[in-house]
């Protein structure tokens, strides 16, 4: 079974990387996720607002909407178990 989050990443944006199901984890396993940072001025939902197989694929998306890459962090997906 395909992830539908997996099939088509963009799916995932704008979810939290804990409401990914574990389909969905193991499919983007090993791909990198843009979270905005916490700051004492900002609570950020710590949605995931990019994804790519780079940090660079990842800033170039966030770019690409008009996004401050200065303001997230980069993570990698890890297997749910």
């Amino acid at each position: 079974m395909i992830a539908k989050a997996a099939r088509n990443p963009e799916r995932a944006i704008g979810r939290a990387p804990d409401q990914l199901t574990i389909a969905e984890r193991a499919e983007l396993t090993g791909k990198y996720v843009a979270l905005e940072i916490y700051t004492p001025d900002t609570l950020p939902l710590r949605r995931i607002e990019a994804i790519g197989d780079s940090i660079e694929e990842c800033i170039r998306i966030l770019k690409s909407r008009g996004l401050d890459p200065l303001r997230f962090q980069y993570t990698r997906i890890t297997p749910a178990y």
